[in-house]
């Protein structure tokens, strides 16, 4: 399978975490998003949407959004569980990264450590705070019940708000005031097979 991605991206990284976790092997296709590499004709021909990270399997098909390719490699391991419950649980928290904390947290992030938060931006960027720090308490008061998101063990969920989350300060985002978050953060560093997010040539 190949992997199309980027890796300043948050939601590719979400993949390349998981197969480590998991031993998945893929082939890695790098893509800058900032060249335009998503919008080459190419490209739209495996997504219309003209957004990575995409999955495209040995027999040609291709699936897109990070979260649904989450779910599809971790499909029938410890990552993502049977119990109709917790399956739903986890669906909850990606919906909850997907429209209450990415739009914040990851943006803010991308206009602050990609372009240096442009005068043209700052507004946007300040208007992103408020919301970031309300999905940051949110987390926070799940993980001072259960150390990670559903329960007493790792799923896709805590995959899928990692990768942002643990780079929240990249986007003015001040963690420390969040000790039950940096206490998770740790956690998942020290699984087996946590590999880090590649560093960015700024």
């Amino acid at each position: 399978m190949k992997i199309y991605g980027d890796h300043q991206s948050g939601n590719c990284y979400k993949l390349q975490l998981v197969a480590s976790f998991l031993g998945i092997t893929y082939e890695w296709i790098q893509l800058d998003i900032k060249n335009g590499d998503t919008k080459t004709e190419s490209f739209l021909k495996l997504n219309p949407n003209g957004k990575i990270p995409i999955l495209v399997l040995d027999d040609g098909k291709v699936l897109s959004e990070s979260n649904a390719i989450l779910n599809y490699l971790a499909e029938g391991s410890e990552f993502l569980p049977k119990d109709p419950y917790l399956r739903a649980k986890v669906l909850q928290w990606q919906f909850f990264e997907q429209y209450s904390h990415e739009p914040y947290i990851a943006v803010a992030r991308f206009i602050q450590h990609y372009l240096g938060i442009p005068e043209e931006r700052r507004v946007e960027y300040e208007s992103k705070q408020s919301g970031g720090h309300k999905a940051l308490k949110v987390m926070e008061i799940q993980l001072e019940k259960t150390p990670y998101l559903i329960g007493d063990f790792m799923t896709i969920a805590d995959i899928s708000l990692f990768a942002y989350t643990h780079v929240a300060n990249e986007g003015g985002f001040d963690l420390s005031q969040y000790p039950k978050i940096n206490q998770w953060i740790e956690r998942i560093k020290n699984q087996k097979q946590f590999i880090p997010m590649k560093s960015i040539d700024m």
